[in-house]
């Protein structure tokens, strides 16, 4: 898995977001909207970096095996950021019900590379 493109592919979609949410959706959402929108690109973000930071342990020293980690942060990104940012347009809560599964997956990427690295 190439996790520098993948994190490239992540970083521009969230800096495309951010900047949504911010001018797109500054006179849309309320306070409350805007937080949870928030929460989703500041941990869309720390999870695109830490998926740039598989991609350069893959790149130099590529006997590691860092797959479960990478896709376990994009699942989260996707489930928890992406939960997220749907909530924070449409207000349906139950897409808050899909939120801690990817807060389950970022945890479980972020265990899978301490033990893989130590």
């Amino acid at each position: 898995m190439n996790f520098l493109i993948i994190g490239a592919i992540s970083g521009c979609l969230v800096v495309v977001l951010g900047a949504f949410g911010a001018h797109g959706l500054k006179d849309i959402l309320d306070e409350y909207g805007k937080s949870i929108y928030n929460k989703a690109v500041l941990y869309h973000m720390f999870h695109t970096i830490a998926i740039l930071v598989l991609g350069l342990i893959e790149k130099f020293q590529p006997e590691i095996q860092l797959n479960l980690a990478g896709w376990a942060f994009i699942l989260g990104i996707i489930l928890f950021s992406g939960s997220l940012y749907i909530l924070a347009v449409t207000g349906i809560k139950s897409l808050g019900m899909i939120t801690p599964i990817g807060g389950v997956f970022f945890i479980i990427g972020w265990v899978m590379l301490l033990f893989i690295v130590k």
